[in-house]
């Protein structure tokens, strides 16, 4: 098996990292691979799966074509929101109440 060293570790994630072991039972060097291995394993793509998406919006590019401005869409949009739904912008916190703010 190879090896690395990792330097620069702040205490705080030094802290994290003991307590992550400790819950799990696990040495800190096996806390730490199984966290590598998880962190990577989450970045891998799956290749088909992207190159369908990718195809389906080539599909649909250019293809929307309506009679109303963006506002009047939004508004439709927002209007068809059921009730109990948090309709408020995240970027602004405000209540956009089916009306378009941008």
């Amino acid at each position: 098996m190879s090896s690395i060293t990792i330097t620069d570790v702040s205490q705080e994630l030094l802290a994290r990292l003991r307590a992550a072991a400790a819950r799990d039972h696990r040495s800190l060097n096996q806390e730490a691979l199984e966290l590598l291995e998880g962190g990577l394993a989450s970045r891998e793509v799956d290749e088909d799966r992207v190159r369908s998406q990718v195809a389906a919006w080539r599909a649909l590019a250019g293809e929307w074509v309506s009679v109303q401005t963006f506002e009047d869409e939004v508004s439709e949009l927002y209007a068809g929101r059921t009730e109990g739904r948090d309709t408020r912008c995240a970027r602004h916190g405000a209540q956009t109440g089916g009306e378009f703010n941008e």
